[in-house]
């Protein structure tokens, strides 16, 4: 009996545990019109056109390709990329990816802040990027508890009092693979010198259905330092795409 009411509390406090919303994902997911908020980070099957673009500037080169869901797939999918952890695309229907080259043609080395890149929409809002702790966050909250009452179920081992559970997995799981595939693929921040191609991937929560265009901004890149490692220079590259609006959308 002792055994069956601990087993009880486990799951129940599990149960508890999956149903509740990361605070991470109770704040704004874009800087702008309250009244879209609620029309922010729906599953949206958005088209962009052009899919892929790429400027210069400075001796600096970026290119942007748009990654929807079957990219991500075929792109997650590749044993020769990410060995042992490819897999299923770690993202959400929620989220919106985009790849990201950077080819540093400088004499000299350039920063990159990733964390600093924006998309813009067309009704004014702003939207930054979501880092994996978001992604892991929201991955967390998606989890069917059955997956997780199942992980307990076949870890279980008799105990002195019955039947012995492994709680700590059940109050610290984390979905490691998703994890390690998004820190594996997500773009980099830090200094890249001459000659240097980094690429990578970054994600948003999903603009508001009703935009119609969207502005990439891949900001503050920073060139030409001085001696005290300060920069005498940042660029920017805007990269715009023309909005399809998804089916349904009115």
């Amino acid at each position: 009996m002792r055994s069956v009411g601990i087993y009880a509390v486990i799951i129940l406090m599990a149960a508890g545990c999956s149903a509740r919303r990361s605070s991470l994902l109770l704040e704004r997911h874009a800087r702008g019109p309250i009244n879209d908020a609620l029309s922010v980070a729906n599953p949206v099957s958005w088209t962009l056109k052009p899919q892929e673009q790429t400027l210069a500037k400075e001796g600096v080169e970026v290119t942007v390709h748009y990654a929807p869901a079957e990219y991500l797939q075929k792109f997650f999918g590749d044993k020769t990329i990410f060995g042992e952890f490819s897999g299923s695309n770690p993202y959400y229907p929620e989220h919106l990816v985009f790849y990201v080259k950077i080819a540093n043609r400088n004499p000299g080395k350039i920063r990159i802040q990733p964390e600093e890149f924006v998309l813009v929409d067309d009704r004014g809002n702003q939207y930054s990027t979501i880092s994996v702790d978001y992604v892991t966050a929201f991955a967390e909250y998606r989890q069917p508890i059955a997956t997780v009452t199942r992980g307990v179920l076949e870890e279980a081992s008799p105990g002195y009092f019955g039947v012995s559970l492994p709680v700590g997995k059940v109050l610290a799981a984390k979905p490691q693979g998703r994890f390690a595939l998004i820190k594996q693929s997500s773009l980099q921040s830090g200094y890249m010198y001459p000659g240097v191609v980094h690429d990578g991937l970054i994600a948003f929560w999903n603009p508001t259905p009703q935009a119609s265009s969207l502005v990439l901004r891949i900001t503050n890149i920073q060139t030409a330092f001085e001696g005290n490692n300060l920069p005498k220079n940042t660029i920017e590259f805007p990269f715009t795409f023309e909005a399809v609006q998804p089916a349904g959308v009115q």
